[in-house]
């Protein structure tokens, strides 16, 4: 069945540490996602920053305030350049999601790419089609506007 990838970049007026720091905190993930996502973290092995083998699970409502658990495992981490997590449970059949700051002149460049592939073959690659790409694309754009008003706007 199909994939499909999402890339989304953002450049933020912050030092490398300063993001890094915030990414990494599975306790900032609920600041930068929509509140109609119902989006809770429910726990995480490591109650700090991440790690490779971290476990992250979920509460989330991404359809008709359906909650859904999600869980997700941190399989790769290079302190202040990236790192990936990967669904372990939840409503993708695969989501690979790579996080990756660099520096740049004003700030930090921050790259997030999305690999996945929505559940149910044909039905999912429709769904895609008609809302999940969509739903993506709000839930990144709510993401920049969050980023923004905590760090300010890139000049």
């Amino acid at each position: 069945m199909a994939y499909y990838q999402l890339i989304k970049k953002q450049n933020i007026p912050a030092s490398i540490d300063e993001i890094w720091d915030f990414i990494s905190s599975p306790s900032n993930l609920k600041e930068i996602t929509p509140k109609h996502m119902g989006f809770e973290v429910k726990g995480n092995t490591g109650k700090g920053q991440m790690y490779p083998g971290m476990i992250i699970t979920y509460k989330v409502s991404p359809l008709l305030g359906i909650k859904l658990d999600w869980v997700t495992e941190i399989t790769h981490v290079k302190d202040k350049e990236y790192f990936v997590d990967e669904q372990r449970i939840g409503p993708y059949t695969m989501w690979h999601h790579e996080h990756k700051i660099e520096p740049i002149v004003g700030g930090i460049m921050m790259t997030d790419i999305v690999t996945y592939q929505p559940p149910m073959g044909i039905l999912g690659a429709i769904a895609n089609t008609l809302f999940i790409k969509k739903q993506l694309e709000e839930i990144f754009g709510y993401r920049t506007v969050a980023l923004e008003n905590i760090f300010g706007k890139f000049r």
